[in-house]
């Protein structure tokens, strides 16, 4: 999806200490990063009426790496492409490119709110393979949270619904991608530069879509109302992975975490208002059967930090 990037709770790269203060800053932040990221999807939504995929996901990317190196790079320099791990920093970013792919084409078909919910598949994916992958301690509670969330879906693309099935194997594609993108910035996060994984991601993003966008740039030319959207796509994006980085640095990660679902009401909100869609009682229902399952997960993962369960290798 464009604009959804919420990090699993595990990234928590250079955290301050966690005042109160701190605390409601963080959330602060963090919430006004999913009113960006529901924007951006929204307007992504409008414009795949008009262009085609690569060149949305090009002009993402693009206008967000471009952003990086005009205000980011003359006070970072060499910090912002300084790795110990390329490959996986390179994986990482076409995970996320696939990640962004995939809901672009999930938009063409489906409404904001149950693409959004799809892909909030992710975090309980994140925490069926933390053990095998992260040897994080698995439990029971886990399991059920995923086959429920699993069972959300299905409600969501139930049988005589108005959803186009391909549009919800667009979007299972795309939370599957973002798991593997979130097992990478788990494993990453506690080497390297917050700033530097955030810029990987623009870079590699706009280098693969370079590759791929003569063949669609002259499709269709933008008038000056939808510039100013392309633009505001890369605005939009790297600001809200800018807040959420801030945010993550003030609070702690199990305390933002069940904040993240809060995207799913601004979604199902702009879908109305923008598009005039209004979700029926089974695709509601799955929704928060996904919403309560993550939930779960999230207040678990908090507790047994608490606990001194949570260690990831």
């Amino acid at each position: 999806m464009m604009g959804y990037a919420a990090l699993h709770p595990s990234y928590n790269p250079l955290m301050t200490t966690a005042t109160p203060t701190h605390v409601l800053r963080g959330i602060f932040f963090l919430l006004l990063a999913l009113v960006f990221f529901a924007v951006l999807d929204a307007t992504v939504k409008q414009l795949t009426a008009t262009f085609a995929v690569p060149f949305l996901v090009w002009a993402r990317y693009a206008v967000h790496c471009v952003l990086m190196l005009i205000f980011l790079a003359p006070s970072l320099r060499g910090q912002l492409v300084r790795t110990d791990h390329l490959g996986a920093q390179i994986v990482r970013a076409l995970m996320l490119l696939s990640t962004t792919a995939c809901g672009v084409f999930a938009f063409r078909t489906m409404p904001l709110a149950e693409t959004t919910a799809v892909i909030f598949l992710s975090p309980l994916m994140v925490a069926l393979l933390a053990g095998p992958m992260l040897g994080e301690k698995q439990r029971a509670g886990r399991w059920i949270a995923v086959l429920a969330g699993f069972s959300g879906v299905l409600l969501i693309a139930h049988p005589g619904g108005a959803l186009n099935v391909v549009g919800v194997l667009w979007a299972l594609g795309g939370a599957v991608s973002y798991t593997a993108y979130q097992i990478l910035t788990r494993r990453l996060s506690h080497h390297e530069h917050p700033m530097a994984l955030l810029f990987y991601t623009a870079l590699v993003g706009t280098v693969a879509m370079s590759a791929v966008l003569p063949w669609y740039w002259h499709q269709v030319t933008p008038t000056t109302t939808q510039w100013l959207m392309l633009w505001s796509m890369g605005i939009l994006g790297g600001s809200g992975h800018y807040l959420l980085i801030r945010a993550f640095r003030l609070a702690p990660a199990s305390t933002l975490s069940p904040f993240l679902y809060v995207q799913l009401v601004w979604a199902a909100l702009l879908g109305w208002l923008v598009f005039d869609h209004l979700p029926d009682g089974w695709t509601v229902l799955g929704m928060l059967i996904i919403a309560t399952s993550g939930l779960w997960i999230a207040l678990g993962e908090h507790k047994g930090e608490r606990k001194g369960e949570h260690k990831p290798t």
